[in-house]
């Protein structure tokens, strides 16, 4: 029997790009490359302020040859969605580009465990890209640990079945992410306030320095270029009652940094890489914390 598990994440939007200038347009704002995005390839990014903060984040998909499809954090009641829709409508100016939302006409599903990638017949190249079902099946374009996004005309659950995927629990699905130490928007990144090296996004291929400008490039690069990441979005173990996300996790007197979400007895936390040692006992709210360092995560050497 396959461990091929799916949960169809209800707390995504996506968002069509459409007409001649959908390309260069996003081209100018986000911090991925989206000229290398094809039909084989989807692509993981963000948009930022222009300080070089964090607003949203989102998958990209190539639809058709005429368009493309952003999926995005939907929030409460659809806000974030609309807010990121709001963003992207401002920017757009004179560009011939169509933005139209489509998320009543999509399910987003989220394809995990050991086998998820051989199920839908997809390779461990992050991005990896190809039709499926009327729809679209896409490796995490961040980590192939994670498994696979799929992207499926409303009502068509039952191609799951067809591949052999059991259905689980949303919370299951958000385990297994802040296990590997991923991200889910502005469930762990602040927004306006986040830096995308602190979070991962280079590591996860969500920004490419070689594209040329995007909003809020001059920060990131800064930050890559003078070696200022001191602090990293990490996994932890609680041992006791959880703390609630906020909570802080000191180091003695000292604090060591920040919760950001919890799921089970593990969850994500930004941490100050100096004032954590394998030695460092770590409290939060009376837990013990634990700090793990998945293999994909770069640090500077002085902290590693």
């Amino acid at each position: 029997m396959t461990e091929t598990f799916y949960s169809l994440l209800t707390d995504r939007a996506v968002i069509r790009v459409s007409g001649p200038d959908r390309v260069s347009f996003l081209q100018g704002l986000v911090s991925n490359n989206i000229e290398t995005i094809t039909a084989e390839k989807s692509s993981y990014g963000a948009l930022l302020s222009p300080q070089g903060k964090f607003l949203f984040d989102f998958f990209v998909y190539k639809q058709d040859e005429d368009s493309l499809l952003i999926e995005c954090e939907r929030g409460e009641d659809g806000a974030r969605a609309a807010e990121f829709f709001k963003k992207l409508r401002m920017y757009k100016l004179r560009a011939k580009a169509e933005l139209t939302d489509v998320t009543d006409s999509y399910d987003v599903i989220a394809v995990f465990g050991k086998d998820a990638l051989s199920s839908l017949s997809l390779t461990d190249a992050p991005g990896r890209t190809s039709a499926f079902a009327n729809g679209i099946k896409a490796v995490d374009p961040r980590l192939a640990a994670m498994g696979a996004r799929v992207l499926l005309p409303k009502n068509s659950l039952a191609e799951m079945a067809a591949i052999g995927a059991s259905e689980s629990s949303v919370e299951a699905y958000h385990q297994m992410r802040v296990s590997l130490g991923i991200p889910n928007g502005s469930e762990e990144l602040e927004i306006d306030k986040s830096i995308l090296l602190e979070n991962g996004f280079e590591e996860l291929n969500g920004v490419d320095f070689k594209k040329g400008c995007f909003m809020g490039q001059e920060l990131t690069a800064r930050t890559k270029y003078r070696g200022l990441v001191r602090k990293r979005l990490l996994p932890i173990k609680i041992d006791g009652d959880a703390p609630k996300p906020g909570t802080a996790i000191m180091n003695g007197d000292k604090e060591a940094g920040i919760i950001r979400s919890v799921h089970g007895d593990g969850g994500l936390a930004l941490i100050r890489l100096e004032r954590v040692s394998d030695d460092a006992e770590l409290l939060a709210d009376g837990a013990k914390i634990t700090v793990t360092v998945p293999d994909w995560v770069s640090l500077p050497e002085s902290a590693a």
